[in-house]
C-alpha cells in the first residue's frame, strides 16, 4: 500500500442496513466512491474503505453517521446521500444525525417532516422563537412546505385558531376581474402551489373541512387589506413579488398571539420594470429589530432533483456575468 494509501474498516451488524446504505443498484455506494475516490467493499460482515488516507477518514466518518441514520428507522434517499457528502467534505458530518430529531409534524399518510439541511432546521429554530420570520432562498429549498407543516403543529397544538396563506397574485395585477367565474375560481391558479402542499399535510378532507369552518383561509394578498389578524398563523408566499406598500401593508395586519412567515426567492421578481420589490427593500428596514428574524437558504439546501441544484447555479453565473459586462 502506497504512502498516502490507507484502509479502514466500519463493522455492519445488518444485511438490511447494507441494502439500504447501499440503495439500489450500489448507486449511493457509488456516488460516494466517486465524490471521494476510494473504493468500498463489503467482506465478511465489514465495510472496507480503500484510497488516500483523509477520503477514507472523512468516508468512514460518513458510513457511521449513515448507519446511524438507518439504526434509528430512517430512510435515505439519493438527494440525502448527495447532501450529507458535502457535510462529510466540509468536516460536518456529526450535524447529520440532529437533523433527524427534529419531527415538525407526521402527514396524513403517516410520513414524518423534518428539516432535511442544517439551513432548513436553522430556519425551523427560527419560527418556533420569533413572531415574524423572513425565509429568502431559491426554489426547492422547502421554505413554503416547511412553512405550512409548522402553521399545522401550531394549530393541532392550539398555539393559535386559523392558519391565513397569501401570496401576490402578480400575474393578475391583483386586479381579478377581467377572469372568468366567482372570487374562488379566480384566485384558485394563483393559490394552487399552496393548495397541493395542504392536501399532502392533511389530506384532502381535512383541509375541505378546515376551509368549510374558517381555521384555514387561503386569499390572494389584495384582499389582506384592512384586517387585524388576531390568534393566526399567516404565511406569505411569493414575497419577492409584493410592491414596498403591500409587505408594509401586510405586516401590519399582524394582531395579538399571531405569528407570520414570510418567504420569497428575490431572484424571480415578476414585478413590473421600476417598481422595487418589497421583499428586497424590508431586509434593510427590518434587520436587528427583535423578534424579526431573516434566515437565508441556498442552492446547498436544495431538496427537489440535483438538477435544480445545477440549474440554480448556472443562473446565479450568469446573472454575475451579466453585471460585469
Amino acid at each position: 500500500m502506497g504512502k498516502n494509501l490507507a484502509e479502514a474498516k466500519v463493522s455492519i451488524d445488518n444485511i438490511k442496513t447494507v441494502a439500504e446504505l447501499f440503495g439500489s443498484r450500489d448507486e449511493n455506494i457509488k456516488f460516494i466512491e466517486k465524490e471521494f475516490d476510494v473504493r468500498i467493499i463489503t467482506r465478511n460482515g465489514e465495510i472496507l474503505i480503500l484510497g488516500e488516507k483523509e477520503n477514507v477518514g472523512a468516508v468512514e466518518k460518513l458510513l457511521f453517521q449513515l448507519i446511524k441514520v438507518l439504526k434509528g428507522g430512517n430512510s435515505l434517499t439519493s438527494s440525502d446521500i448527495r447532501y450529507f457528502s458535502k457535510l462529510a467534505k466540509e468536516g460536518q458530518e456529526e450535524k447529520i444525525t440532529d437533523l433527524y430529531d427534529d419531527v415538525i409534524c407526521v402527514t396524513h399518510r403517516g410520513k414524518p417532516i423534518k428539516p432535511k439541511t442544517i439551513g432548513q432546521k436553522l430556519y425551523v429554530k427560527a419560527v418556533k422563537r420569533n413572531d415574524i420570520v423572513f425565509c429568502i432562498g431559491p426554489a426547492g429549498t422547502g421554505k413554503t412546505y416547511l412553512a405550512m407543516a409548522l402553521a399545522v403543529t401550531a394549530l393541532k397544538e392550539r398555539e393559535v385558531s386559523r392558519i391565513i396563506l397569501t401570496r401576490p397574485a402578480v400575474e393578475a395585477g391583483e386586479k381579478l376581474g377581467f377572469l372568468p367565474g366567482d372570487l374562488q375560481e379566480k384566485v384558485n391558479p394563483y393559490l394552487r402551489p399552496l393548495y397541493d402542499a395542504l392536501y399532502d399535510i392533511l389530506g384532502v378532507e381535512t383541509f375541505q373541512r378546515y376551509m368549510e369552518k374558517g381555521i384555514i383561509e387561503v386569499a390572494p394578498l389584495a384582499y389582506m387589506r384592512g384586517r387585524t389578524l388576531d390568534d393566526s398563523f399567516i404565511i406569505l408566499d411569493e414575497a419577492q413579488n409584493t410592491t414596498s406598500e403591500q409587505m408594509k401593508m401586510f405586516l401590519t395586519r399582524l394582531g395579538f398571539g399571531s405569528k407570520a412567515v414570510i418567504t420569497g426567492d428575490v431572484t424571480q421578481v415578476d414585478l413590473p420594470k421600476g417598481v422595487y420589490s418589497g421583499l428586497e427593500e424590508v431586509q434593510l428596514i427590518l434587520k436587528g429589530i427583535e423578534g424579526i428574524e431573516f434566515i437565508y437558504l441556498t442552492d446547498k439546501d436544495v431538496v427537489r432533483h440535483e438538477v435544480v441544484q445545477k440549474i440554480i447555479k448556472a443562473y446565479e453565473r450568469y446573472e454575475e456575468s451579466r453585471k460585469i459586462q
